[in-house]
């Protein structure tokens, strides 16, 4: 499938992939982050007021008009941008973009109090989940002092801080300083897409030309953060390290890694060893989590707080096999295989093509990301896999455990 590339007047750019008879289209207008808010929430608190109302349209008068339609409107935070996505049918594609560009354009952030205790309420009723507390311990050591690092317990140390001024102040440095790209899906001819999109958002702020240089998140020293819960039955363990994200050349061998040692389900060696032969898991998983400007690798267990230690040892037990013994070729091939069959699986819709040609595209990585990493993942051979095991699997690391 091929992508179709300009740039409206305003040098936003749009990515255009035609997919003959599909009866929704799908859109997304993303916004890069270029001043990263130095204070926590007030960004993610901003995403959750877009449906609150417009200068021409009240919440409810919105709600209505989108679900008479049956259109989809979300609006999002990610790491380094803002997302705003619809989806509707193709019929109904003028009307939708009508509504996002009053969005983009006139939303008014009302119900900024009623919201903010909304938001409290969500993150406390999250923090009760003891997965989600040692995931947002490990995140805010793992990214500390940087914007990747603004989780749920940060943020709600400092939701009461700040202003719905702030708030209007964020959006408008999103609006007027930020790369921007339309990534659009679905079988519409490109012309008449190109001019409703010239019509409805061809007046929004420039799009700058190239991504702010930010500074990267750095890990100088190994952390061990530990969650004392009483009333616990379980023990949640996560450890990781601060590793290069996709640009990388070996971005290929990292996410390979993953496939092999935990995101291949049932095949995966921690499954097979620390599940399977050794009775120590409810769940066991690796996880290679990227982002423009870093990424990290972790090796998650839930297990019985008595084989915390034995866990820890486990995981090194298997580090160190892949830094020490060649994977066999048999095993690489069958990553590469799972590997590709999961891309292939988070690209069968026009919602999930959009979300990563916005994604990809938004972040300088390329709308072609996958076609030329495919060519680079075919290449890595054992040999790889073990020098980069080597490379990134050290003793700076962050090692998060909750335990009664």
């Amino acid at each position: 499938m091929e992508n179709k590339v300009i740039k409206l007047k305003n040098n936003v750019e749009l990515v255009y992939r035609k997919n003959a008879n599909t009866p929704r289209i799908a859109l997304c207008l993303n916004f890069s982050l270029n001043n990263p808010i130095p204070n926590p929430g007030v960004s993610s608190l901003m995403s959750r007021l877009f449906m609150q109302g417009t200068k021409n349209r009240n919440a409810q008068q919105l709600a209505e008009e989108l679900d008479k339609y049956a259109i989809e409107f979300s609006s999002e935070l990610k790491l380094d941008y803002l997302k705003f996505k619809i989806v509707c049918l193709n019929e109904d594609f003028e009307k939708a973009v009508e509504i996002l560009a009053d969005i983009v354009k006139n939303t008014t952030f009302e119900e900024f109090d009623k919201e903010r205790v909304k938001m409290i309420g969500e993150i406390e009723a999250d923090l009760d989940s003891p997965r989600s507390k040692v995931v947002d311990n490990y995140y805010k050591n793992m990214y500390s002092n940087h914007h990747y690092g603004y989780t749920n317990t940060v943020i709600l140390e400092n939701i009461n801080n700040f202003s719905k001024e702030d708030v209007i102040e964020a959006y408008d440095k999103f609006s007027k300083d930020s790369k921007k790209i339309i990534s659009f899906v679905g079988d519409l001819d490109f012309d008449f897409v190109n001019n409703i999109l010239e019509q409805n958002l061809g007046d929004i702020p420039q799009s700058i030309s190239g991504l702010a240089d930010i500074k990267p998140p750095v890990l100088n020293d190994k952390k061990d953060v530990e969650i004392i819960k009483p009333d616990m039955n379980q023990a949640h363990i996560l450890k990781g390290w601060l590793v290069p994200t996709y640009g990388s050349e070996d971005y290929p061998k990292l996410a390979l890694l993953n496939i092999i040692l935990g995101a291949s389900g049932l095949s995966s060696r921690l499954f097979l060893e620390l599940r399977d032969k050794k009775g120590l898991a409810y769940v066991v998983r690796s996880s290679y989590d990227t982002a423009r400007l870093a990424a990290n690798f972790s090796i998650y267990i839930a297990t019985e707080p008595k084989n915390i230690e034995v866990s820890l040892k486990g995981f090194d037990e298997e580090i160190n096999k892949i830094k020490n013994e060649l994977v066999s070729e048999e095993e690489l091939e069958n990553a590469k295989n799972n590997l590709f069959g999961k891309w292939a699986f988070i690209s069968e819709t026009n919602s999930q093509q959009a979300n990563w040609l916005g994604h990809y595209g938004i972040n300088g990585a390329g709308y072609d990301f996958f076609e030329k990493t495919k060519d680079a993942i075919m290449k890595v051979t054992p040999q790889d896999i073990k020098d980069c095991a080597n490379r990134y699997f050290n003793d700076t690391f962050v090692l998060s455990i909750l335990k009664p």
